[in-house]
């Protein structure tokens, strides 16, 4: 979503433009209609800003969108807030966040793997596989869900990107295992292509 007409914050290889840009973590959800990521992604280059890293959703008619946007270092954050709030009203959105981006003092997490599970749908199996990472110190880096099959057989799919970091990777493959036979479903994982990332 990178401008090519506009200059980059890491095209400056001193690093001083990159520290000169503050940035934010806009997040906006509402009923879909044609039109919303024009509109935010409009109002944002507006304000000279550059949306660096973004993920879009839309479940049964209701969409999300978060985005992380640099900003040269005259715009406040008022003035992005405002901006985005006219946004809001003209599209009828439910909400628009705005939220300044704290330096967390070190890279963030990569996914290295994926995760798939498939099974007969029924309550619990998001924090049944869930809870077996959060144990191991996994961290989730992405999660979808989905319902697939006739209404009457209904098939749960589940895929989730992870970082292992230094966890074991046999460990949590034996994990899921256990975790699968308890919750009835068929669990999976395998390393994630460096193409995909």
């Amino acid at each position: 979503m990178r401008d090519p007409g506009r200059p980059h914050a890491s095209d400056d290889t001193t690093g001083a433009s990159s520290l000169a840009m503050p940035e934010f973590a806009v997040t906006a959800i509402g009923r879909d209609r044609p039109g919303i990521v024009a509109g935010i992604s409009g109002a944002l280059l507006e304000l000279e800003g550059n949306i660096e890293d973004s993920q879009m959703s839309i479940l049964r008619g209701h969409f999300a969108v978060m985005l992380i946007v640099n900003l040269p270092g005259s715009v406040e954050h008022g003035e992005l807030q405002a901006r985005l709030r006219r946004v809001r009203d003209e599209l009828g959105l439910e909400a628009v966040a705005v939220n300044p981006v704290d330096d967390l003092g070190g890279p963030a997490a990569r996914p290295s793997h994926v995760i798939s599970v498939y099974g007969a749908d029924h309550p619990g199996i998001v924090h049944a596989v869930t809870t077996v990472l959060a144990e191991r110190q996994v961290n989730v880096t992405g999660l979808e869900t989905r319902l697939a099959g006739a209404a009457d057989s209904r098939l749960y799919v589940m895929i989730i990107e992870v970082a292992l970091g230094d966890v074991s990777e046999s460990d949590v493959v034996s994990a899921l295992r256990r975790v699968a036979g308890e919750a009835e479903v068929e669990v999976s994982m395998r390393p994630l292509d460096a193409e995909a990332l």
